[in-house]
């Protein structure tokens, strides 16, 4: 997927509520490449014009189940300190 398509996915999937700009999204992108995270390569779109498609490692792959299940902590001693009070 090219950048701007993993910029209206995001938004789609968050129902609108996030909103990446092209100044957060491509170096965001080029870090995760650095470590070895996102594998990208140039390509033609289906307009014809030349864009950067990237596509998660399965390093990648791991390290975001990883990160998801630490936000999901996260997430449940929140609520678990929300509901004490």
């Amino acid at each position: 997927m090219h950048g701007w398509a993993i910029t209206q996915r995001l938004e789609q999937l968050s129902r609108e509520v996030l909103r990446v700009g092209q100044g957060s999204l491509y170096p965001a992108l080029q870090r995760l490449e650095e470590k070895g995270w996102v594998d990208s390569e140039w390509r033609a779109t289906e307009q014809g014009r030349r864009a950067k498609y990237y596509e998660l490692t399965p390093a990648g792959r791991r390290a975001l189940g990883d990160e998801a299940a630490s936000w999901h902590r996260y997430v449940e001693m929140v609520e678990l300190i929300l509901r004490t009070n």
